[in-house]
C-alpha cells in the first residue's frame, strides 16, 4: 500500500519513543519501543508488529489534509512456523474542504497456508487529475474532478496442490464524478460513463506461489491470473464486460543481502459497455513509479519492472528500479512504451514479519514542451 511523501514516519517514532523513555530510568537501547523499531535483533516471540504514520499535507484543491495511515502484521497461528504474515492496513484522511479518503485492506493466511483471503472496504470523496484517454495525453489537458466512490472487494483462495491455489472473487463499486473546473477536457470531450455508475463483478483466480515470504521476498516465483465479469447492472452506461489481470513475479538471491526481482503485469478490459472509470491506469507507487496514477489510461495496460534490493543492515536497505509500460487499445500496435526508473531507501520497522517503509524517487518521461515527470513516494510495504 503506497502513500505520498506527506506521510511522515519520523513524527510517529519520535512521538512514541521519547515521551515513554522519559518515564523510565533505563538505557535508551533497552527501552522496549526502541528495541521494536531500532534494534537489529528480531523478537523471538513471533509477536504482531505495527506502525502508525501521521498524514499531513496541503494542495490547492484540498486545502489542509490530515489523518493517519497504518499497518498491523500478525500470524493467524503463531505455532505454525511456516505460516505467512497476515496484515491489516488502514488509511484515513480528511481535508478542510470536507473531502474524505477511507480505506481498510486485509490480506489473511490461515494455518498451513491452506486458505488465502483478501478484502477491501473503501469510501473516497476526493479530487484527482483527469488528462483524457489514451497514451498521448498532455499535461496541459489536466482537469480536476471529484470522485465519490464506494468499493467492496472480497477474495478467497484455497490450496489445491503444493504452491497452487484457486479461488473466487467479488467486487462492487459505485462511482460518481463532478467536474471542478468548467471548460475543461472532461466537459469538451466527455468520456463514456461521464457521470459515473455502479457495477458488480464476480470471477475466479488462479495462483502459483513459491515465494519464501510474502512481505520482503528474496527467493521464489509468483504467478496470478484473475478474471471477473460484470453483467451490467441497470443497463444504460453501466459497465458490462469483463476484466483480466495477470501478475508475474520472480526473485533471485544474488548474495545473502542482495536480491534481484522482476515483475510484469498485463491488465485488460473487455466488453460492449466500458466506461472510462474501469479503464486501466498507468502510474502510482507500485509500478511505473514517477508517473501520476492515471496520467495515461486506456482499455489495456502492459508493464514490466526490475528492482535490485540491497539490505545491508537488518533495519536498513536501498533499492534501484527500472521499467517500462504502456496503455493501449486494439492491440499492441497502438502501444507507446515509456521509461520509469529511480531508487530509494528501506526501513524495516518489523523484523519478525520483514515489513518495510520505503522512501523513493521515481523518474518518468519528458514530453516535448513539458517538464520531466517524477515524484517522491513514502509507502508501506514493498512494490512487489
Amino acid at each position: 500500500m503506497g502513500f505520498v511523501l506527506r506521510y511522515l514516519i519520523c513524527l510517529f517514532i519520535g512521538g512514541a519513543i521519547f515521551p515513554a523513555f522519559a518515564q523510565e530510568r533505563r538505557s535508551l537501547w533497552e527501552h522496549p519501543l526502541v528495541k521494536r523499531f531500532v534494534s537489529p535483533e528480531k523478537d523471538s516471540t513471533r509477536s504482531a508488529g505495527f506502525i502508525v504514520v501521521p498524514a499531513l499535507g496541503y494542495a490547492q484543491e484540498t486545502g489542509i489534509e490530515f489523518g493517519l495511515a497504518g499497518v498491523y502484521n500478525f500470524y493467524l497461528n503463531k505455532a505454525d512456523n511456516l505460516i505467512r504474515t497476515s496484515n491489516l492496513t488502514f488509511i484515513g484522511t480528511f481535508t478542510t474542504e470536507r473531502q474524505t479518503n477511507l480505506k481498510l485492506e486485509s490480506d489473511i493466511w490461515t494455518t498451513d497456508n491452506l486458505y488465502h483471503y483478501a478484502g477491501e472496504l473503501r469510501f473516497r470523496n476526493f479530487p484527482f487529475n483527469y488528462y483524457g484517454l489514451g497514451n498521448q495525453t498532455e499535461e496541459s489537458s489536466s482537469d480536476v474532478l471529484t470522485q465519490r466512490m464506494i468499493r467492496i472487494r472480497l477474495e478467497g483462495e484455497r490450496k489445491l496442490a503444493p504452491n497452487y491455489y484457486a479461488g473466487l472473487n467479488f467486487t462492487y463499486e459505485h462511482l460518481t464524478f463532478f467536474d471542478k473546473e468548467s471548460d475543461g477536457i472532461f466537459e469538451h470531450m466527455p468520456p463514456y460513463g461521464q457521470t459515473g455508475g455502479q457495477h458488480a463483478l464476480i470471477g475466479i483466480s488462479q495462483l502459483y506461489d513459491t515465494r519464501n515470504r510474502n512481505t520482503y521476498t528474496t527467493n521464489g516465483y509468483y504467478a496470478r491470473a484473475k478474471y471477473a465479469y460484470s453483467p451490467g447492472i441497470g443497463g444504460g452506461h453501466q459497465f458490462k464486460g469483463s476484466l483480466l489481470d495477470i501478475d508475474l513475479r520472480a526473485f533471485f538471491p544474488l548474495t545473502n543481502q542482495l536480491t534481484f526481482g522482476l515483475n510484469s503485469r498485463f491488465e485488460t478490459t473487455m466488453g460492449p459497455r466500458v466506461p472510462f472509470y474501469v479503464y486501466r491506469e498507468l502510474g502510482g507507487d507500485m509500478m511505473m513509479r514517477g508517473y501520476y496514477l492515471g496520467r495515461y489510461r486506456d482499455r489495456s495496460l502492459l508493464e514490466a519492472q526490475g528492482e535490485l534490493r540491497y539490505r545491508f543492515h537488518p533495519r536498513i536497505g536501498i533499492a534501484a528500479f527500472a521499467g517500462t509500460g504502456s496503455t493501449y487499445h486494439d492491440g499492441l500496435k497502438n502501444a507507446r512504451f515509456i521509461p520509469s526508473y529511480g531508487g530509494g531507501l528501506r526501513y524495516f520497522f518489523d523484523l519478525e514479519h520483514n515489513s518495510s517503509v520505503r522512501l523513493e524517487y521515481g523518474v518518468g518521461e519528458q514530453r516535448p514542451g513539458e517538464k520531466r515527470q517524477g515524484g517522491f513516494y513514502l509507502s508501506l510495504s514493498e512494490a512487489f
